[in-house]
């Protein structure tokens, strides 16, 4: 059942479930006060009557019971006197019962003579009247002194009121007074009904009042509520474009890596088929005029052209080697059904045969295949960092260590030259290397950093993701 009453408060709206748990804490609290009001206003009533009575003791009972301070009982005529103010008095009408009590909690008077003499338990009560206070409360005649009135009545308003000697304060005796409640209780349910109704009218009008600013705030939040809502929709639409434009970049770049090394490749190709023939052509040809030229005299051998055509011919040859070495650069080997191994190899190979050094090449958990970009991108990070490495530090302690973790690829390629300071300003424009590094790597959304001391070597760290570009070199 209780689960059900959740499970219902739980479909509601804020204001609702405010307005439903804050009507039961108000009903509480209202149960809780208005009880609290109404013991107030009984204990008052009460209080009232007790002085009422207290009034009505100094005025007539006390003088008939003087002689207590130095006997122990009442003389006839006393007896007779309280016997006739509790019969034919008002006041003593509304008396059921009356008792006088001494020190030893003994009865000296009562309407019942059988009681007179009598001792019985003491209760707080009478201790604190035998202390000079008038102490009331509503019994429900269960003590065995109460035989009597409980015949007639079961709650009678009982009434502690020390007598004392005149003119001293002493107390002498204890009145015990047992007066009807009918228009007692009627008092404290007329009393009572008041103060229920304002405090009731007090409560409900709080309540309406805060339920109605909890619906006007209600009403402001859920304003604001949709606002933010079509907000957080426009910059989730938002952040979706912008995905798709950076994946759009990412690609665009890939595509252009790819792109930038077919026309590489074509320039190659152009090189060794264009100017390089012109050149080993010409270079031929050239050759037969030198062997024609000294046959056939000896005496040309001091003519300015005789001294040319050599030095012609090595700077022909210099130029045919450098064109084919640029050639070779330029042209990128087949990496789309290398796995990803075997293009740290392919580079590292081709850089070794090219320049006679050595590299250590260390590899662990890669990939069988990446995306052709990548492929790409790691070709010529490898082959352009082991070129300043070779150039820089003439090939010592050339190292290329690639990891694979969780789809991301980490390279480190370092050597052991002379190195140089990081933190100080970099010409980009004269470290085109490096700046190409940077740029390739950082446009298919990789990292780049280059780590490097004064007297211990460079570190060209890179970290890419392992992401399909859909692009082929060989389109």
């Amino acid at each position: 059942m209780f689960t059900g009453i959740f499970n219902h408060i739980a479909r509601l709206s804020l204001v609702q479930r405010f307005t439903f748990v804050s009507l039961i804490f108000m009903l509480a609290g209202s149960a809780g006060i208005g009880w609290w009001v109404g013991e107030q206003i009984k204990i008052g009533v009460v209080k009232e009557s007790a002085a009422t009575t207290a009034l009505y003791m100094d005025s007539f009972i006390d003088p008939n019971l003087q002689e207590l301070s130095h006997s122990a009982s009442l003389t006839p005529e006393h007896i007779s006197n309280l016997t006739s103010l509790l019969n034919q008095t008002a006041f003593g009408s509304q008396i059921v019962a009356f008792k006088v009590w001494d020190s030893e909690n003994r009865i000296l008077y009562s309407a019942n003579p059988v009681l007179i003499g009598r001792v019985f338990p003491s209760d707080g009560d009478i201790a604190r009247a035998w202390q000079g206070e008038v102490v009331a409360s509503i019994s429900n005649l269960q003590d065995e002194e109460n035989v009597e009135e409980r015949l007639g009545y079961s709650r009678l308003l009982q009434i502690y009121s020390p007598v004392r000697l005149d003119g001293t304060g002493q107390t002498i005796a204890v009145a015990e007074f047992y007066q009807k409640i009918d228009t007692l209780d009627l008092e404290i349910a007329t009393a009572q009904r008041r103060s229920w109704l304002v405090l009731a009218t007090t409560m409900l009008s709080i309540f309406l009042l805060l339920v109605g600013f909890v619906n006007r705030a209600g009403r402001t939040i859920n304003v604001q509520k949709t606002e933010l809502t079509q907000q957080v929709a426009q910059l989730t639409e938002l952040m979706t474009q912008n995905d798709e434009l950076n994946g759009r970049i990412k690609r665009a770049a890939a595509n252009a890596t790819a792109i930038n090394e077919r026309f590489l490749r074509r320039i190659s190709a152009e090189l060794h088929d264009g100017p390089t023939q012109d050149l080993g052509l010409a270079l031929l040809r050239l050759g037969h005029v030198i062997e024609k030229n000294g046959a056939g005299r000896v005496e040309s051998e001091n003519s300015p052209l005789h001294e040319q055509l050599p030095v012609i011919q090595d700077s022909l040859n210099n130029a045919l080697t450098e064109m084919r070495t640029i050639a070779a650069g330029l042209g990128l080997p087949q990496l789309e059904k290398l796995t990803l191994a075997e293009v740290f190899s392919r580079a590292i190979r081709s850089h070794e045969r090219r320049t006679g050094t050595q590299v250590v090449l260390e590899t662990i958990d890669l990939p069988a295949q990446a995306a052709l970009s990548v492929k790409i991108t790691v070709y010529r990070l490898v082959q352009e960092a082991l070129n300043n490495a070779h150039r820089h530090a003439k090939g010592i302690g050339q190292q290329v260590r690639a990891t694979c973790k969780r789809n991301e690829l980490n390279i480190e390629i370092t050597d052991q030259g002379p190195g140089f300071d990081v933190d100080g300003p970099i010409d980009w424009d004269e470290h085109l290397g490096l700046a190409g590094m940077r740029e390739r790597v950082e446009s298919l959304g990789g990292l780049f950093r280059i780590e490097s001391e004064i007297g211990k070597g460079t570190k060209v760290v890179a970290h890419l993701m392992l992401k399909e570009s859909g692009v082929r070199l060989d389109e």
